[in-house]
């Protein structure tokens, strides 16, 4: 039997129950795994409460970590016992499952499970802003619109690491602190010289931004980026934005979209795991906060993320 963390319709936190159900032998490509450690992102809250399409009844979450117990025919690369992740693949809030072994990235030894459902699906969209909407380099001066959450984070550190210069902003003033440990330069979003202070810093403005908050920050991402330059909108906390009526294409500025589903595929998912492994054992995330719940705890992990109360980066432990 699994215990896994289903909504029968969409609503609220309290929509989330523990469904005990059974699990069958893995069919062709496919295997069985025990999951210890599933990871919890903003995409639950959106499928959770109908922004994102499932079908309902639906088991929530798309990223977790465990140990293959049981392997499908036709299988090659995966056996039983291998320590497993994935990042993308709906039904993950489950105490054990069956998934397609196409899916699964092994872990090294140094990574732990916990440590891989933490990291690996915000890892690999910071890595996709880092790497494919935009290749950083180190001369660069990027613009972090959300920088206190959690991809948000990890992009400002990461960067940061690489030499570039990092405007940080956050969405409240308590969070400053959170924010200028990553960044060179920190800001709240309310302040009332924010636009001017970013032309003091990057007076042909910045070479890229990365927006993870959407509709309500994108006039600030537009007036900030620089000739030819991009928009990487990663995120839409706040809704989708429009970029019609800013002029960005009489600027020759780029707006890239997308999640890293589409940017982390084929031959770029083992190239992008290996730099993340190498990124967290390197120690620049070393400050972020790992906010561990029980796994039956699911429903107050979603009620803390939208009342502002996660401290730290969350994780489902069963």
């Amino acid at each position: 039997m699994t215990r896994t963390i289903s909504i029968r319709s969409h609503g609220g936190p309290s929509a989330l129950e523990t469904v005990a159900a059974e699990v069958g032998k893995p069919g062709t490509g496919e295997v069985k795994i025990i999951q210890d450690a599933i990871g919890v992102n903003y995409v639950d809250m959106m499928a959770r409460t109908g922004l994102y399409p499932v079908q309902l009844p639906a088991v929530l979450g798309f990223e977790a970590a465990g140990t293959v117990t049981e392997v499908g025919p036709g299988v090659a690369g995966v056996s039983t016992g291998d320590r497993v992740a994935y990042f993308f693949v709906e039904g993950a809030y489950a105490t054990e499952r069956v998934v397609s072994a196409a899916s699964l990235i092994r872990l090294p030894a140094d990574i732990s499970n916990e440590v891989a459902a933490t990291f690996l699906a915000k890892g690999l969209t910071a890595w996709m802003g880092l790497r494919a909407m935009h290749h950083l380099k180190s001369a660069d001066t990027v613009l972090v619109l959300g920088a206190s959450g959690s991809v948000g984070s990890m992009i400002s550190r990461w960067a940061t690491s690489l030499g570039a210069t990092v405007i940080g902003v956050a969405g409240s003033s308590n969070k400053l602190p959170k924010v200028a440990a990553a960044a060179t330069h920190a800001f709240p979003s309310h302040d009332p010289h924010l636009d001017a202070k970013i032309k003091d810093i990057a007076p042909a403005g910045v070479d890229v931004v990365y927006d993870l908050v959407g509709q309500a920050t994108f006039a600030l991402a537009a007036a900030s980026v620089r000739k030819g330059g991009v928009i990487a909108a990663i995120g839409a906390a706040s809704g989708q934005p429009s970029p019609t009526g800013f002029g960005l294409a009489q600027r020759q500025v780029e707006v890239r979209s997308g999640g890293a589903p589409e940017y982390v595929r084929g031959q770029a998912v083992a190239v992008a795991t290996a730099e993340l492994w190498d990124v967290i054992r390197s120690g620049i995330f070393s400050d972020l906060d790992i906010a561990r719940y029980p796994f039956d705890d699911a429903a107050r992990v979603h009620a803390d993320w939208e009342q502002r109360r996660l401290n730290g980066l969350p994780v489902l432990i069963a």
